[in-house]
């Protein structure tokens, strides 16, 4: 494992935040023909509800990075246990998207799967791939990084 200060916690939960926001915007605005959202009429309240999902999916990513920091012992996970730590990441990410998924779809009614939607189970396969892809390229980068930095140090 490669050392880290207690101090850089912070930045190893930074640095999976920043790709993630980009990464998720991008995914967000992507899969909106996929879905119908009630509340959004106009061009502002689209904008919003894709920024609102895109927090949520910081969230959530911040949460799956934590759980795994937790689970492996140490925020440096990216650099130093990349598929087990990846594995995890993208367990808790499935697992909650799958369930909020489902409430919000069959439950609340915040949104709903347009047609072209490809359904597993009844839950959008677009969000599932979602947590799939985006954590494991989020793992990459902040390895990346994470061994840049220290090569620096």
């Amino acid at each position: 494992m490669l050392p880290i200060r207690r101090g850089d916690a912070l930045g190893m939960i930074f640095a999976w935040a920043v790709p993630s926001l980009f990464l998720n915007l991008a995914w967000e605005i992507a899969q909106l023909p996929l879905y119908t959202i009630p509340s959004a009429q106009n061009t502002r309240q689209i904008a919003y509800a894709v920024a609102h999902c895109t927090a949520g999916d910081v969230a959530i990513a911040v949460v799956s990075f934590l759980i795994t920091a937790i689970a492996l012992r140490g925020a440096n996970w990216p650099a130093s246990y990349p598929w087990r730590g990846g594995a995890i990441a993208i367990f808790s990410g499935v697992l909650y998207t799958a369930y909020a998924e489902w409430y919000n779809v069959y439950q609340a009614g915040y949104w709903a799967y347009s047609s072209s939607m490809p359904l597993v189970f009844g839950i959008g396969l677009s969000p599932l791939l979602q947590w799939i892809l985006i954590p494991a390229v989020t793992v990459l980068i902040v390895r990346n990084w994470a061994r840049t930095r220290q090569t620096a140090n």
